[in-house]
């Protein structure tokens, strides 16, 4: 099965590159959570919620807020992906230009709990000072 969970959450990472929110939000339960640190750069940027509740918020976030911080060249390398039943862990290095035109990079690890074939949760965790500093610094928004 880990390799089943595995395949669900790269397949919904696929997804989320295409941000359209209709196909987006059937990957997640209906009363999915994404928990990132409260006062991450991202969510004080866009000024959007870190703890998102419910697949259309998540949904709508994922396909028209995240472009408005990482206006293109968005690259993610996963350097690690580790799979249980219902527990997907992805290491992951992002890489974006900003509106003002610097560069952001950034080291995240998700977990990403399943249910029912679905993602229910994801926990997400970054180096939130170094976000800021690129965000908020020269070059940032």
């Amino acid at each position: 099965m880990s390799e089943a969970s595995r395949e669900i959450v790269l397949n919904a990472w696929k997804t989320f590159a295409s941000h359209d929110a209709v196909q987006i939000e059937p990957v997640f339960t209906e009363d999915a959570e994404w928990l990132a640190p409260p006062g991450n750069a991202t969510a004080l940027a866009l000024d959007c919620p870190s703890h998102m509740i419910g697949r259309t918020a998540i949904a709508g976030f994922l396909a028209n807020d995240f472009g408005r911080l990482f206006v293109a060249d968005v690259e993610v390398t996963f350097r690690g992906i580790h799979a249980t039943d219902d527990l997907v862990v992805i290491e992951e290095t992002m890489r974006s230009t900003l509106p003002g035109g610097g560069h952001y990079e950034n080291d995240y690890c998700l977990v990403f709990e399943l249910r029912d074939g679905l993602i229910h949760r994801v926990r997400e965790y970054m180096d939130t000072s170094r976000a800021h500093r690129m965000v908020f610094g020269a070059g940032g928004i």
